[in-house]
């Protein structure tokens, strides 16, 4: 995979390298692992646990600085592969500037992907953003804008397998490690989301399944709903019950009217979208069987 580097280092982040793992809990695993990086001279300047009584499993972040720049990460996985094993632990590990190489989708609502795009731009968020797909053209000028590849990619009930198809081909050209669904309106297959499995978030209102299909945020207005809020979470098979990363909410009261449930909407959609992005390409989330651990 070729590495990118994210916009944003700080000095002395290219020696950083961040290890996730999850594992069954068992005493001795943060004394295995920091014995580990003590041996090999690593300064850990991050590290979070949480051991979680009802699967019975173990979940750790761990932030180090192994004091060079041109650090061999392939030497470091393979040292660290023994520790894996022992404690039988489902792990990662990357550098720290390493962007995730990001493919957004959407479909005619730009605006989450546009404050996705700004903080990006700005170097907020760690992601290589390789493209952007859309089954509409209309967001194509915001894409160039952006000096990002844009891939118009119709789908219809008749095409759809031949869409994800074209989709999964641009996953493999592009070594894509991350797919966010920034309001794309359409419903990807059960054997797609098996196949992309924990690489792909998806943003949706919270009023689900109170308020489904056209204009939810006229639907709640009608009813007189005193909260609305947004909950970002990866996909699934089954449909906007994947593990949630994060959620918010936004308070409404009698003086605002349809459009401005609209607005408030879109406003908890763009940041807790972003929220998930960002965490995740952090390296903060670890799935927990049909729940996240995220480490702040």
């Amino acid at each position: 995979m070729t590495e990118s580097v994210s916009r944003r280092i700080n000095p002395g982040d290219e020696g950083d390298l961040v290890l996730t793992l999850s594992c069954p809990d068992r005493p001795g695993i943060v004394a295995r692992v920091t014995q580990h990086l003590f041996e090999r001279q690593a300064n850990i300047e991050e590290s979070q646990q949480f051991s979680d009584h009802r699967t019975g499993r173990y979940f750790m972040r761990v932030r180090f600085d192994t004091g060079d720049a041109n650090v061999d990460v392939e030497r470091w996985r393979s040292e660290f592969a023994s520790v894996a094993i022992e404690f039988e632990m489902v792990w990662e590990l990357r550098r720290a500037v390493t962007a995730y190489r990001t493919l957004l989708m959407v479909s005619k609502f730009g605006h989450v992907l546009n404050d996705l795009l700004f903080r990006w731009k700005s170097g907020q968020v760690n992601a290589d953003i390789v493209g952007i797909v859309s089954n509409h053209p209309d967001l194509e000028p915001m894409a160039r804008s952006y000096g990002i590849p844009f891939h118009h990619i119709p789908v219809t009930r008749d095409t759809k397998a031949e869409a994800e198809a074209k989709l999964l081909e641009l996953v493999a050209e592009h070594d894509v490690e991350l797919i966010t669904l920034a309001r794309y309106m359409q419903v990807l297959s059960d054997d797609l989301c098996r196949q992309l499995g924990g690489r792909v978030i998806n943003i949706h209102h919270s009023f689900l399944p109170s308020f489904k299909g056209a204009k939810p945020y006229h639907q709640a207005y009608a009813r007189g709903v005193k909260v609305i809020g947004a909950t970002a979470h990866y996909v699934t098979a089954d449909l906007d019950e994947g593990p949630i990363i994060e959620q918010d909410i936004h308070r409404v009261d009698h003086r605002m009217d349809a459009e401005d449930l609209v607005s408030a909407g879109e406003e908890v959609e763009s940041r807790v979208f972003a929220r998930a992005v960002k965490w995740h390409c952090e390296s903060r989330v670890i799935l927990n069987e049909d729940r996240t651990v995220v480490f702040s």
